[in-house]
C-alpha cells in the first residue's frame, strides 16, 4: 500500500505539472491604470500569443518591448525582448502552474525573475515583477474597448476599410509585427566566381519564389560598409523560428556566402499592397 501511495503521489505530481493553463484571457488591448503605457496581444494560434507593450510620445506609438507566450512541449514559455536592454536578446521565462495566477519564472535572470499575471475580472488584470524575494514592482491591466477607447482607429480614420485591414491583418493602428532580416558577409570566403555567381543567380530566383509565395514582402542591397551588412528582407511572419525556415532555402545562406540577424519588426500592415506596383515598374530582370 505504501507503494502504491507514492506511486500515486508522483502520478498525480506528473499531471499538474502537465496542466499548464495557456493565458489565453490576455488577448486584446490592455492600458495600465497608473499610466499611459499599453500591452496588446494577438492570438496566433492555439498554441501561441504575440504581444508588445508600447506609448505614446507625441501622438506617436514607440515600442518597448516584444514579447511571446508559446507552448513549447508540454512547458509554456514567456519570451521577451525589452528595447535597449539585454544586448537585444530575447529572456525566456518557464510557467509554473499556480492555482490564483499564472506565474512565469527565470531564476537565473537578474531582474525580473518572476513575472506574474493574475486575471481579476475579464476587464481588468494585475501584474506583478519581482526579483522573486523583496524587490518588486506591482500595477494594474485594464482592457480597452474600441466602442469607448481614444483607441478606436475608426473614430479618426475617415477612409478606415475594415475589410482590407482584416485581410492584411491589421491592428487598430493599421500595423503588425514582421521580422526584418539583416543579411551579412558568410563564413565562406571563396574567390570561385563561377561558384559565387551561380549560387547568387538561385539566390534572386530564391527571392521571387518567396514573393510568389507571399513570405517575402520586401528585399535589397546595402552599399558597401564596415559592418559586412549586405542587404535586408522583411518576411511577412511573425515567428523567428519561421523566419529560420524560410532563410535555410536561400542558396546563399546555405552556401554560407551570406549569415543574416533577425529582428522583431512592427511596421504597417499595408506593406504587402505595393507588390502589384512593384511588378509594373522594372523593365530588367537582375
Amino acid at each position: 500500500m505504501r507503494y502504491l501511495l507514492v506511486f500515486l503521489a508522483i502520478l498525480l505530481a506528473q499531471q499538474s505539472i502537465s496542466q499548464t493553463i495557456f493565458p489565453d484571457f490576455l488577448e486584446g488591448t490592455w492600458k495600465r491604470k497608473d499610466r499611459n503605457h499599453y500591452e496588446h496581444w494577438d492570438k496566433l494560434n492555439p498554441r501561441t500569443l504575440k504581444g508588445f507593450s508600447y506609448l505614446f510620445k507625441n501622438g506617436i506609438i514607440v515600442v518597448t518591448e516584444y514579447t511571446t507566450i508559446y507552448h513549447k512541449g508540454k512547458e509554456v514559455v514567456y519570451s521577451a525582448a525589452v528595447k535597449g536592454q539585454n544586448a537585444g536578446k530575447t529572456i525566456n521565462f518557464k510557467q509554473t502552474l499556480s492555482d490564483t495566477a499564472l506565474v512565469f519564472e527565470n531564476l537565473a535572470h537578474d531582474f525580473p525573475k518572476k513575472i506574474v499575471y493574475k486575471k481579476l475580472t475579464d476587464s481588468e488584470i494585475s501584474v506583478q515583477i519581482s526579483d522573486g524575494e523583496q524587490k518588486k514592482y506591482s500595477y494594474r491591466l485594464l482592457k480597452q474597448h474600441t466602442t469607448n477607447t481614444v483607441l478606436d482607429s475608426t473614430n479618426a480614420n475617415p477612409n478606415y476599410n475594415a475589410t482590407l485591414a482584416q485581410k492584411l491583418g491589421a491592428d487598430d493602428y493599421g500595423m503588425k509585427m514582421y521580422v526584418l532580416v539583416v543579411l551579412k558577409t558568410g563564413s565562406n570566403l571563396t574567390d570561385d566566381k563561377e561558384f559565387i555567381n551561380n549560387v547568387f543567380r538561385r539566390h534572386l530566383d530564391n527571392i521571387n519564389n518567396l514573393v510568389e509565395q507571399g513570405r517575402l514582402i520586401l528585399a535589397g542591397p546595402l552599399e558597401k560598409n564596415e559592418r559586412t551588412y549586405r542587404g535586408v528582407f522583411v518576411l511577412n511572419v511573425t515567428s523567428l523560428a519561421e523566419a529560420d525556415e524560410i532563410l535555410m532555402t536561400d542558396p546563399a545562406i546555405q552556401e554560407n556566402l551570406l549569415a543574416y540577424e533577425l529582428f522583431n519588426w512592427y511596421g504597417s500592415a499595408a506593406l504587402p499592397e505595393y507588390l502589384p506596383s512593384a511588378d509594373k515598374i522594372w523593365k530588367l530582370s537582375p
